[in-house]
């Protein structure tokens, strides 16, 4: 007995993951903005409240305000940066823009070049994160764990906007292609 795994069941699998993650950085999105604000402007033991990395933030914020709203922003421009990239690819498979029998359109040309966009703004706020927290530490302050605050990876986010652009690149040449065998038939 052979079981055969079609294209449009891996597609239906890949939608539900991508709400699934979707849904994931809102909150976390949400959650580390929230945080921010509850710590700042109501009760500076918010910072407690922050799920990971919060052993960092409260001698940050001990430290000092401002370079606590300084990391937290960031990690807040991170967050939203991939909700905003996550939100493409599920309305990519809601809006059934993407027509499996001629794939290379510019429908998808412009959802590479957003992703690929999105993907450098994250690696550029990463390695942003990465060298402010790098100067925090030569201050004197504790080393910070950049995954805690999901600020690390800026090279790989870096490194996919890259392939992702190369691929535009490649999506394009397949739309002239495409438009070239349409005109000689």
């Amino acid at each position: 007995m052979e079981i055969k795994i079609t294209t449009n069941q891996i597609l239906k699998v890949l939608q539900i993951l991508s709400w699934i993650i979707f849904i994931g950085l809102c909150i976390e999105a949400g959650g580390t903005a929230f945080n921010t604000f509850i710590t700042l402007a109501i009760n500076p033991d918010g910072v407690t409240n922050f799920w990971e990395g919060s052993d960092y933030l409260a001698s940050l914020y001990t430290f000092d305000y401002g370079h606590f709203f300084a990391i937290t922003f960031t990690m807040t421009i991170v967050a939203v940066l991939k909700v905003i990239m996550f939100y493409h690819i599920v309305a990519l498979f809601s809006d059934k823009k993407l027509n499996m029998s001629q794939p290379f359109s510019s429908d998808l040309t412009r959802f590479t070049l957003k992703l690929s966009y999105l993907s450098f703004a994250i690696g550029f706020f990463c390695y942003s994160g990465f060298k402010y927290a790098a100067w925090l530490t030569k201050q004197g302050l504790e080393t910070a764990n950049l995954e805690s605050l999901h600020i690390s990876g800026a090279d790989v986010w870096i490194f996919m906007a890259v392939i992702l652009f190369v691929i535009v690149k490649i999506v394009k040449r397949g739309i002239e292609i495409q438009h070239e065998n349409e005109l000689t038939i």
